[in-house]
């Protein structure tokens, strides 16, 4: 009798804890190939000519993919990775290694369905099946008090009924052991040159404050939920691990219940919320979707300007401005990839409020930027700030001016 291979292609959930598609495959199969690709249309510009993934964030990650190698390779697995399109390098992989399934997490925006819908379809070809699963939320989408179709658009009524009505899963353990094919293909992780970055691009890097890995995301964790941490940092000191899936939203909630937080209910209080408007945010964008990248969202009469303004948004981006508040947080942003919520409102106000441009410009330009971009909440964001988000009373903010004394009051 024939073993079971399943290969298990990760995407942004580069962790081994709390792991849906991992532990199901180990559950399933006898032998797991765990794959990384490093597409190229993630390398991309668009056409505001931003970076879909800047240097910082490639690096960042680089570091997270090679951390969950070392950890896969200590367990006598691997990590084969490949720069390529997907759909074009695993049906070869299915066929040299006799794969019987290919198990993924599902994503929500457009561009990242598109590919798995090409990957499927490839891999259908050959009679293997893509397995989706569902695994990067806090609340599970089975878990949900109501379907989809029917999540109440208002943020704070999605809040309320959700935690009153549902509940957050356990996470998973971390595998102990993994079982793969012997003599597996030896791949290495690429360099940033590797990716299409320029020497120019490489050498002008700022030096990193955060680093990419599965064990560095517990550091972090650990320092936010210190109850005397004392830092301005509070959210976006973890998101960058979220989003590229190094630490589970899961994870996150049962630590901060078992730690000693709740000392601090503004800083618990702040960091639930932030949990559940990412959660918001992508299922929001299953019910309306694409509508986080649609100019006017579902209003066409906001009437959002659509061109551009080359030389303010050139000021804007470069941290010209020649505001002071908006200029320091832009700044930030270009050194480190890595700003809090506060600075995020600051600098998009500004840009919608006096900018006056196609919106979706600045987000593109947090896209190539920020280390914690995620299509859902970071278009969602913006949407909001753009007054045609989904929750109606977010789409209203104070204005840049009010926001930047705030700003000045906190530091």
């Amino acid at each position: 009798m024939s073993k079971k291979v399943v290969l298990v292609w990760f995407r942004n959930d580069l962790r081994l804890h709390d792991n849906e598609v991992l532990s199901e495959a180990i559950n399933k199969s006898d032998l797991i190939i765990p794959i990384y690709f490093f597409d190229p249309r993630y390398y991309s510009k668009n056409k505001f000519h931003n970076y879909k993934t800047g240097v910082k964030r490639a690096q960042f990650q680089l570091e997270s993919v090679s951390h969950l190698k070392e950890k896969l390779q200590s367990m006598d697995s691997d990590l084969m990775t490949f720069v390529g399109k997907p759909e074009e390098i695993l049906p070869k992989l299915c066929a040299k290694y006799e794969v019987m399934e290919v198990y993924h997490h599902r994503e929500v925006a457009s561009r990242e369905t598109q590919i798995s819908e090409l990957v499927e379809s490839a891999l259908w070809e050959n009679k293997i099946n893509l397995r989706h699963f569902i695994g990067h939320t806090l609340f599970h989408k089975e878990d949900l008090p109501f379907p989809i179709k029917d999540i109440p658009d208002k943020f704070n009524i999605f809040r309320k009924k959700i935690e009153r009505e549902s509940s957050v899963r356990n996470p998973l353990d971390a595998p102990t052991s993994i079982q793969s094919p012997q003599h597996l293909e030896q791949t290495s992780i690429p360099s940033l040159q590797d990716l299409g970055f320029s020497e120019d691009e490489i050498i002008q890097m700022p030096k990193k404050d955060m680093e990419g890995g599965e064990d560095i995301a517990f550091e972090k964790l650990n320092t936010v939920l210190d109850p005397n941490y004392a830092g301005n940092e509070n959210f976006s000191l973890i998101s960058p691990y979220i989003a590229v899936g190094s630490l589970s939203p899961i994870f996150v909630y049962h630590r901060m219940q078992s730690s000693g937080l709740s000392q601090n209910k503004k800083r618990y209080d702040r960091l639930m919320t932030m949990l559940l408007w990412r959660d918001y945010f992508r299922f929001m964008l299953k019910k309306y979707p694409n509508i986080f990248f649609k100019i006017n969202g579902n209003n066409p009469a906001a009437k959002n300007p659509e061109s551009i303004d080359q030389d303010l948004v050139a000021k804007w981006s470069s941290a010209n401005t020649g505001k002071e508040a908006v200029d320091d947080s832009i700044q930030t942003l270009l050194t480190t990839g890595n700003i809090t919520y506060a600075e995020r409102r600051l600098i998009s106000k500004y840009f919608t409020q006096d900018i006056g441009s196609n919106w979706l410009a600045g987000a593109s330009f947090f896209e190539e930027h920020l280390l914690d971009f995620a299509p859902a909440t970071t278009y969602g964001f913006w949407s909001h700030m753009a007054a045609v988000g989904t929750s109606e009373k977010e789409n209203s903010c104070s204005d840049w001016q009010e926001l930047a004394k705030r700003f000045y009051v906190s530091k």
